[in-house]
């Protein structure tokens, strides 16, 4: 492939590559939202979610609309989402494998260390 399209695809997952944004995509799954609701997702105050918005609408994965005074943010592409079943199952195979390593060594939980 063309290395124009792998730079593309990784300014899209850098653009996804915070908790709080990603936080935000999953909220933006219901429909859109201001950036004060948003806010109160994340945590944040309202020139972070407002940074976080602008770098993810940068990077094409939301869009956003005026309504008089207020502005709504709204997922550009929803099919992103699915992107995360993949992530998730990644995560599910590496606890597997943290486990059967654990119970290698006679232990399933790890132990506290003492000092």
């Amino acid at each position: 492939m063309d290395r124009d399209l792998y730079e593309a695809r990784a300014q899209i997952l850098k653009a996804m590559a915070h908790p709080s944004r990603l936080m935000i995509l999953d909220a933006l799954t219901s429909g859109e939202k201001r950036v004060c609701d948003l806010q109160a997702v994340v945590g944040a105050d309202m020139s972070t979610v407002s940074r976080h918005l602008a770098v993810m609408k940068s990077a094409g994965l939301l869009e956003d609309r005026r309504e008089g005074n207020w502005i709504y943010y709204r997922l550009r592409v929803p099919c992103v989402m699915s992107f995360f079943g993949c992530v998730e199952a990644v995560l599910r195979r590496d606890l597997e494998e943290y486990r059967r390593i654990l119970a290698g060594l006679g232990q399933t939980e790890p132990k506290e260390a003492t000092l």
